[in-house]
């Protein structure tokens, strides 16, 4: 089993944290078509650089990059990469995981962000 860490769209610059469990328009569109480029062609996904909302979505590749190995070993394998969570958190963050070979059912749309415990300012913390 192959698991790419997760949070596809990733952009800390525009973080609504009174936003826990939505999305930006344009966090959405983009996830969504990295979702359909997973599951469609895989070995087309370098094909999303040019996606409208990708400057937003990819600000810096460090979340991207790990999709990238995953989207290689699919179209090496002929197989569609399966999402194991799909959701936003904070409107500028897809929860979007994916894996090959797992066997697993589909994980449910996140409700959101967890919330910081009590006491704890967010630029004390690496949610």
């Amino acid at each position: 089993m192959v698991v790419a860490s997760g949070n596809v769209v990733h952009n800390l610059r525009r973080v609504e944290w009174g936003r826990p469990d939505a999305a930006f328009d344009w966090a959405e569109r983009f996830d969504d078509a990295v979702a359909a480029q997973m599951a469609e062609a895989p070995d087309g996904i370098l094909k999303l650089v040019e996606h409208p909302d990708y400057a937003l979505a990819v600000p810096t590749p460090d979340h991207f990059v790990p999709l990238l190995y995953l989207a290689g070993l699919a179209a090496a394998d002929g197989k569609a990469a399966e999402p194991l969570l799909r959701g936003y958190a904070m409107g500028s963050i897809s929860m979007s995981g994916y894996a090959l070979g797992t066997g697993a059912p589909q994980g449910e749309e996140a409700a959101g962000a967890a919330t910081l415990p009590a006491g704890v300012p967010p630029d004390q913390t690496n949610m």
